[in-house]
């Protein structure tokens, strides 16, 4: 670290295109397939165009009822609800809610892996407090994370299902701060979103970089 850098007692990622390189695609009628085929055996029964069809009306439908300007859903609620109402025999529908969301994630998963230069960054910055604010869905953000081996190098993970809205909303930076018990001008956020990861964070003094000039910035 170079010594006009602001002194950091702790540091919070983001986590796709930050720590984790990611590629999904939930608009590919073969992701739906995928899963409608994987739901025969579950008990339930729905044709791969209306389950894509049934499950982005009821994420909008489910956003809009939470409301607020960055809203977020439990997607596992979301397939409970559809797995009851389509369900051929006797199913489990919160289990099966959670097992499907993440066999959802296993269709649409095309690349998934670690950012070796923000893992070097975590080197770092593992003598300070650390944590993660993500846009993410805890019923398979966590497991990714932990396959990963990071979930357990952070002092703690939010999700924004967690909570119920999502970055730039600045309750998620706030509840941060609070796991933390640091004040905003001694946390840095590093993020690959402009919006999210450094202009929100900024706005409520924390110190934020950009992933790209943290690389730079710390020789990673």
């Amino acid at each position: 670290m170079s010594r006009r850098d602001p002194p950091v007692a702790g540091v919070l990622f983001d986590c796709y295109g930050t720590l984790i390189d990611v590629l999904t695609d939930e608009r590919d009628i073969e992701t739906y397939r995928y899963l409608s085929r994987w739901l025969i055996y579950q008990g339930v029964r729905i044709m791969p165009k209306d389950l894509q069809e049934l499950y982005a009306g009821r994420v909008r439908a489910a956003a809009g009822r939470t409301g607020g300007p960055h809203p977020e859903v439990r997607v596992e609620e979301v397939f409970s609800g559809i797995c009851a109402e389509h369900a051929v025999w006797k199913i489990d529908s919160e289990r099966l809610g959670v097992e499907t969301a993440r066999a959802f994630r296993a269709a649409s998963l095309r690349r998934l892996g670690i950012i070796e230069k923000s893992r070097r960054l975590l080197d770092l910055f593992c003598t300070q407090k650390t944590g993660v604010v993500s846009n993410g869905q805890r019923v398979f953000s966590e497991r990714e994370m932990r396959m990963l081996g990071l979930y357990d190098r952070l002092g703690f993970v939010i999700f924004s299902s967690d909570l119920g809205y999502q970055k730039p909303d600045p309750r998620i930076y706030a509840a941060a701060l609070g796991r933390m018990g640091l004040s905003a001008p001694d946390v840095l956020f590093i993020g690959d979103n402009s919006e999210n990861d450094v202009d929100a964070p900024r706005r409520l003094g924390m110190q934020a970089l950009h992933v790209e000039e943290a690389w730079r910035r710390y020789g990673v």
